[in-house]
């Protein structure tokens, strides 16, 4: 079986390398972020949305209101899995970088919450294990297959497809991409897709923390 912890760490310096190739400027398009609104770098929802009330297990076996739990002045929500080849590393890779550059006085009020949308392989020990090569606040957070389409539903995303397996029991998994921003008042108003930059980021997350709301 593939599914090591060799690989894991692998996809996370994966992830971590192309993250650097991108701050280099070496080779990189943002793939589908145009703005869609004056000045802001993330796509600006055309209806704003609530944030989902759902309780998952997080990585220390403890249930994980995503109301009642996060701390943070600013969620963001995403839905991926560790086995995840490019879009995962990828995304969480960018944001861990631009947060590394805006300092502890801005991460430490961003929540990132990663929910596996493959809770057969991606054991507590696993995900926890994934998110800390990103960082080890992150929170991951996990739970039956009925519960995460449940919060994916309620997230306003398409639910999670398994693949096919391949000849050694391997598959991948189609997921949203997004990662949503849902601000202090419990609202999210943009997201960002797949392809958004650090610097992207980091233009965004401080006016979203200052209370700024975006609009379309």
């Amino acid at each position: 079986m593939a599914d090591t912890e060799g690989n894991l760490v692998r996809n996370v310096a994966i992830g971590l390398a192309v993250v650097a190739v991108v701050l280099g400027g070496l080779a990189f398009v943002a793939s589908g972020n145009d703005t869609s609104a004056p000045g802001w770098r993330g796509r600006v929802l055309p209806e704003a949305e609530t944030e989902p009330d759902f309780t998952l297990t997080d990585t220390s076996g403890d249930p994980f209101n995503l109301i009642e739990d996060t701390t943070g002045d600013l969620t963001l929500l995403m839905f991926g899995y560790t086995n995840c080849p490019d879009i995962c590393p990828i995304s969480l890779g960018t944001l861990k970088a631009a947060l590394d550059d805006l300092g502890a006085d801005v991460a430490n009020r961003v929540d990132m919450v990663f929910v596996t949308a493959d809770p057969d392989r991606d054991t507590p020990e696993r995900l926890r294990t994934y998110l800390d090569g990103y960082s080890t606040d992150f929170i991951g957070l996990r739970g039956t297959a009925e519960q995460t389409e449940q919060a994916q539903d309620l997230a306003n995303v398409p639910r999670a497809q398994l693949e096919d397996a391949d000849a050694d029991g391997e598959y991948a998994v189609g997921h949203a991409t997004q990662i949503i921003a849902y601000q202090n008042d419990g609202v999210a108003r943009i997201v960002y897709p797949f392809g958004t930059r650090a610097e992207d980021w980091k233009i965004d997350l401080p006016r979203l923390l200052a209370g700024e709301h975006p609009s379309a």
